[in-house]
């Protein structure tokens, strides 16, 4: 419930198998990311502060219901109130486990000092513990009333009076009309190949354009194994890719879309590739940065697959862990904090990148997304794999090194499971997983990177494959204590 929730939003790329053989899959996107409220303006947030990230002031337009209704409305097979179900049951209580229970503890002064925290998680007077009972009945209530009235039900009446009714006393702009107005965008799947793959994932303003960008990038070297060399030319692909995506932002708020579409074009990578130097890496400057953005945080994802090769990769979020920190006791709704996910006008940072102009809030703007729910078709056309992160700005990364697992021959599980780099640009530094082979790294050093090793808790990859045999293999990152489930 920190990541993600009903108060948040996100993206999902879904594919609907061919009606018959010989027939072409079609695969859609649905964006219902939140959007800036009617009084959100570029200026709203007031310079060195925190507004932007916790209380009613960072609170976007929840577009996590539009979503699912409209995923539903259009591919659903089970009445909307049974798929509810489940979440009400657990709502009304279940066991705490470990990822929670210890995120519990990192927010003493929130969990023991506001009474809509302290009621659920301290109803003692201390923080609940793992293995102990945990409920979130006024949760469970709004849950049941989406079931039994409808998606309209948290959008318009009782539930959206509560909602405005909250975020305006913690300080927020959002109105009746911003729950009213809301809507999703759907699209065809921005599409790519890789190496005779077909890469179906979502449009700007997530950072599906990059992925596909980076892709493009690494399909020109023989890429047969994770040496020393191979691995500074993924450092270096990735910070090309971090670059790029500087470019990127809501499609619908600028008068330049061409800068964003060119970025998953082969012509486009074709320019980058030869920038690309096999012997050292070089300043941030020389990758081409336009503007310095914001790194997201946070989210949840599931990818899954049915018996006839229907996809969903679905990225869901609130943004920090816990959101805004802003959870209305009424009906138990954890808002998203995503306005932090714009730029804010402000000054150069260490590198003289100013914020990007492209990123500023405006009113029904949708801000700038790390995430890349992406499905992938064996040649033949059939499914191949749906995957995704969550992990803010490490998602694209982590699943750009996760399909090049995959390609080395790595099962699902050990594909998610293998160490990573990361890197994104500003500031140079390379974070390298423990464990990762010593004489990568040592390869790494001699071209010039400066590297640390950091803990393994970053992105957190979900993924189910399907051999060309039929075969179908998930894993979800133990990284998160992430167990797959099958049906």
């Amino acid at each position: 419930m920190f990541s993600s929730g009903i108060g948040g939003g996100g993206f999902m790329t879904v594919r609907i198998p061919p009606a018959h053989p010989g027939a072409a899959s079609d695969v859609f996107t649905i964006d219902f990311r939140e959007t800036a409220p009617a009084l959100a303006n570029a200026t709203m947030f007031p310079p060195h502060s925190n507004a932007s990230q916790f209380g009613g002031l960072s609170v976007g337009v929840p577009g996590e219901v539009r979503g699912l209704e409209e995923a539903h409305r259009r591919w659903g097979t089970l009445p909307w109130k049974t798929l509810i179900e489940p979440s009400i049951a657990l709502a009304r209580g279940w066991t705490l486990q470990n990822e929670l229970a210890k995120r519990i503890t990192w927010f003493p002064d929130l969990m023991l000092g506001n009474p809509d925290y302290r009621a659920v998680f301290a109803p003692r007077g201390r923080f609940l513990r793992e293995g102990e009972f945990i409920n979130r009945s006024a949760y469970a209530r709004t849950l049941a009333a989406l079931a039994s009235e409808g998606p309209d039900a948290f959008y318009q009446g009782p539930i959206a009076d509560a909602l405005v009714r909250k975020v305006r006393a913690a300080g927020g702009i959002l109105s009746h009309a911003d729950l009213a107005n809301y809507t999703v965008k759907v699209d065809r799947a921005l599409q790519g190949t890789y190496r005779g793959r077909t890469i179906y994932t979502t449009h700007a303003p997530t950072s599906g354009p990059v992925l596909l960008h980076m892709l493009n990038l690494i399909e020109r070297f023989p890429m047969a194994a994770r040496t020393p060399l191979n691995v500074h030319r993924i450092v270096e692909v990735l910070k090309f890719g971090f670059a790029a995506r500087t470019k990127i932002c809501d499609p619908a708020f600028t008068n330049n879309t061409g800068r964003i579409t060119e970025i998953p074009s082969k012509a486009f990578a074709d320019r980058i590739a030869t920038n690309i130097t096999d012997d050292e890496t070089h300043e941030p400057q020389y990758y081409g940065p336009e503007f310095d953005v914001p790194t997201d945080h946070g989210t949840s994802h599931t990818s899954s697959v049915d018996k006839n090769g229907m996809a969903v990769s679905l990225t869901s979020t609130v943004n920090l862990i816990f959101g805004s920190q802003v959870l209305d006791s009424e009906t138990g709704v954890l808002f998203n904090d995503q306005m932090d996910d714009f730029s804010t006008p402000g000054t150069p940072n260490g590198f003289g990148l100013l914020p990007s102009p492209y990123n500023y809030p405006a009113p029904g703007k949708r801000p700038l997304s790390s995430t890349v729910p992406t499905i992938v078709e064996h040649a033949d056309g059939s499914f191949a794999v749906a995957v995704g992160a969550s992990g803010g700005g490490r998602i694209f990364g982590a699943v750009f090194q996760t399909l090049l697992n995959l390609e080395w021959g790595l099962d699902a599980s050990r594909a998610v499971e293998a160490g990573r780099v990361h890197t994104q640009l500003l500031p140079a530094m390379v974070d390298a997983d423990p464990g990762y082979p010593r004489e990568v790294l040592d390869g790494l050093r001699e071209r010039g990177h400066e590297l640390a090793v950091t803990p393994p808790v970053a992105a957190v990859v979900q993924i189910v494959t399907r051999h060309e045999d039929g075969q179908i293999f998930a894993a979800s990152d133990s990284r998160k204590n992430g167990i797959a489930a099958g049906y």
